[in-house]
């Protein structure tokens, strides 16, 4: 429980420097990443409310002794024939009058405006400034296990390279990587396979196309272990000579990725690093064909601050962790995206993964 001590105490020093009285979570990562607790999520008002006094759930009487096992701070519980209005007014007078509310972002509208009706018109913003600036700064254990989960997913990529086959189908290969992931601990979070043309979709939905010789593969895939996930994309083609074109867009990507590394620092702008890589891409004649960011964030979700986007003005500081994912994406033909996530590092950015982006080709 020290974790999360440490972690209340740290939030109220950044409410402190904010100006943020109250800051109001849902059952949503926030609240795990806060306070071990993740209680189960239906319509019911759920939220933990933390002041510089006080810090205390709202929870439905139904969930409470299951809750309790997860947490040691207090609640003040409801039941259904009662409401929890009087609960959350109960809640909001231990925590003291506030005039300024961060409200988490992922919380369900319903809850968000339950709560902002039962205050006094405060001024409000999201959970970002606050504790989603803390968690976007990785302690050691979390980057420990950030490194397991990379390292377990360099393993299942590469099986599922090795297992291609003329015929297999983009589902094939994932159940093969799913299959990595279970026996060695961990869940599939998510993989994308595919296979020539459907490459140049970015979120391929993985489905029956078969693999046929001289075909450009992409795999991004990710699992989660120990609470954490990780995230990867690498690139192949199978049988015979790689395409010429292939072979020259991948060379870009690669600049690109090495690019944005050689950017990452303590203290550069989000925006900068998108740059660096959406640079070499345009200069080689493809700008029009990297349709999305360079990468997100990662940590308990898989997608969260900071965004690495040619707008975002946010200073990268250690302990950041977040994906590098520039990608060309040629319709009709094929997609090439190569990701590897980063931690910043007093020295620049130290990759996850231990998986070199060397174009994978067919051993056959």
């Amino acid at each position: 429980m020290d974790v999360f001590k440490d972690r209340l105490t740290r939030l109220r020093a950044r409410m402190a420097d904010v100006g943020t009285d109250l800051v109001a979570l849902g059952p949503t990562s926030h609240m795990v990443w806060l306070a071990g607790a993740d209680p189960h999520g239906d319509e019911r008002p759920v939220m933990l409310l933390i002041s510089q006094t006080h810090a205390g759930f709202l929870m439905p009487a139904l969930n409470a002794n299951s809750v309790r096992q997860m947490t040691d701070l207090p609640f003040e519980t409801w039941t259904d024939d009662a409401g929890p209005g009087e609960a959350l007014a109960a809640l909001l007078k231990a925590c003291g009058p506030a005039s300024t509310v961060a409200v988490d972002e992922a919380m369900r509208a319903d809850f968000a405006l339950l709560l902002l009706d039962a205050m006094d018109a405060p001024a409000r913003d999201f959970s970002h400034t606050t504790l989603g600036h803390l968690r976007a700064m990785k302690d050691a254990a979390e980057l420990d296990t950030l490194r397991a989960c990379a390292r377990l997913n360099d393993a299942a990529a590469t099986a599922g390279f090795d297992a291609l086959e003329v015929g297999m189908t983009e589902r094939d290969v994932a159940r093969v990587i799913h299959d990595h992931y279970k026996t060695n601990g961990a869940k599939p979070e998510f993989t994308i396979v595919g296979f020539g043309q459907n490459g140049a979709f970015p979120h391929h939905h993985t489905g029956d196309t078969a693999l046929a010789e001289d075909t450009a593969v992409l795999i991004d895939t990710g699992c989660r272990f120990n609470g954490y996930p990780s995230d990867m994309t690498r690139c192949g083609w199978f049988g015979g000579t790689p395409d010429a074109t292939f072979l020259e867009v991948s060379g870009v990507v690669e600049q690109a990725v090495q690019a944005a590394f050689d950017a990452v620092r303590p203290g550069a702008v989000a925006k900068d690093i998108d740059a660096a890589a959406r640079g070499v891409i345009a200069a080689a004649g493809y700008g029009d064909y990297f349709v999305h960011r360079t990468g997100h964030g990662l940590g308990i979700d898989i997608h969260e601050p900071p965004y690495i986007t040619a707008t975002s003005d946010v200073m990268l500081h250690e302990g950041n962790v977040f994906s590098i994912e520039p990608g060309i994406y040629l319709p009709g033909r094929f997609g090439v995206r190569l990701e590897d996530i980063v931690t910043v590092t007093a020295d620049g950015a130290e990759i996850l993964s231990g998986l070199p982006r060397t174009i994978w080709t067919s051993r056959r």
